[in-house]
């Protein structure tokens, strides 16, 4: 790679994977810019930590630790013959860098509620737009593999696939600090295992049980961590309350607040209006806004905003239940009539309180498949190759139903 010479190289000691080398100054100054170290105040794993109390990490550790291991992959791959200069590496490690960069507070908790009808990953592609200008134009490799407009189609498959760079690190960290050992792939092996055929990322036949335990390891993680009930209501719990402070918002009520939050909570922001400006100003919102306006909001005279406010901040969460059948109509408006009746609500505001909804979790979608490599060269997917009889079951999609209610009396 090359190196520039205004800025020393440095190393990050990670828990994980240990002394985590920074390859170049250009990366360098790209992580140290404020728009990525916003990151560190947004932590990977939403409201989980309220499950595992250990779920602090956040989408800085996730990024870092993904270039480690782009950098790793990039070693493998050469190893095996396949061409990848130095400037590929180095646009490979810019983009999966920046591949979260467009997260908002408690990442995909509020991914629509804060900014409407724009991704992410579209907000992504935004910083990484803007700070290609800043750096005069030296992101642009990394751009065209992110977007998927180079022409080496494996290089986008190591940044956005079934078995990419992001999953092999998400898995691993969030297994490490949750303390659920199921999630706990082995990413060296993975890396081990592939190689590139016909322009195509694949695994060697010999990496064929670490693939099938990646599949499981993620398939469990969904249900125990990532979809884990209590998470679930916490962060719907967090989306309500938001919606709630639109709606008052909207209505002219003071909600006491200054600075970013309350320019998103006044302005709606979608995917056409989305300028350099209010990229700038999305740049500074970050979970400590949130958690503040949450402590504000404790003590307004709004009753939803506060009980709702009061609730998450002292982890008193609605009851939720979990259904493999569509949620009874009846049963929820029964629910909704006697909250109405004993608390004197709106139905408007009673809708805050009892609400429903779906997940989904599929550990493997067939539509962009693994490719299991033999020894004669023949490419197979996972899910033929495997003598797992479950993989086939794992790329049905599995969706569930739940229902969320006060347990109890609502904080007064």
């Amino acid at each position: 790679m090359k190196t520039h010479t205004h800025n020393k190289l440095k190393i990050l000691n990670d828990p994980i994977y240990g002394f985590i080398r920074i390859p170049n100054s250009l990366i360098f100054d790209i992580i140290e810019h404020p728009y990525f170290q916003r990151l560190r105040r947004i932590s990977q794993m939403g409201l989980s930590n309220l499950v595992y109390p250990g779920a602090n990490h956040t989408r800085f550790h996730h990024a870092v630790g993904c270039m480690d291991l782009m950098q790793k992959t990039v070693r493998v791959l050469r190893v095996k013959g396949i061409a990848i200069s130095e400037e590929e590496e180095e646009a490979l490690c810019i983009a999966i860098l920046l591949h979260d960069i467009g997260h908002g507070p408690f990442s995909h908790a509020l991914e629509h509620s804060i900014v409407n009808e724009i991704s992410h990953e579209e907000i992504s592609l935004l910083f990484m737009i803007n700070l290609n200008k800043e750096f005069g134009g030296k992101l642009s490799l990394a751009i065209e593999i992110f977007t998927n407009k180079h022409s080496r189609k494996f290089l986008h498959q190591l940044i956005s696939s079934q078995l990419d760079i992001d999953r092999l690190d998400y898995l691993k960290r969030d297994s490490f600090y949750t303390g659920v050992t199921e999630g706990n792939i082995s990413s060296d092996r993975l890396i081990a295992m592939m190689n590139v055929v016909n322009d195509e990322l694949v695994i060697e036949k010999k990496g064929i049980y670490s693939v099938e335990k990646f599949l499981i390891a993620r398939r469990l993680m969904y249900w125990q961590v990532y979809l884990h009930k209590t998470g679930l209501v916490a962060e719907n719990m967090m989306v309500k309350l938001l919606q709630r402070a639109k709606e008052l918002t909207n209505k002219r009520y003071d909600l006491q607040l200054n600075g970013t939050l309350n320019f998103f909570l006044n302005t709606k922001v979608s995917a056409s209006d989305f300028s350099e400006s209010i990229l700038h100003e999305f740049s500074k919102l970050d979970d400590i806004d949130v958690l503040a306006a949450v402590k504000t909001w404790m003590h307004h005279s709004d009753k939803v905003l506060s009980t709702l406010s009061k609730m998450i901040f002292y982890r008193k969460l609605f009851k939720i239940e979990l259904t493999d059948s569509p949620v009874d109509d009846n049963d929820k408006k029964d629910r909704i009539k006697s909250l109405r009746e004993k608390y004197h609500l709106s139905e408007n505001e009673a809708n805050y309180f009892v609400f429903s909804g779906t997940i989904s979790n599929q550990a493997y979608a067939k539509e962009q498949p693994i490719k299991i490599l033999n020894k004669k060269g023949k490419l197979k997917d996972i899910a033929e190759a495997s003598d797992q009889l479950n993989l086939q079951a794992l790329s049905e999609p599995v969706v569930k139903h739940f229902i969320c209610y006060p347990k109890k009396m609502l904080l007064a």
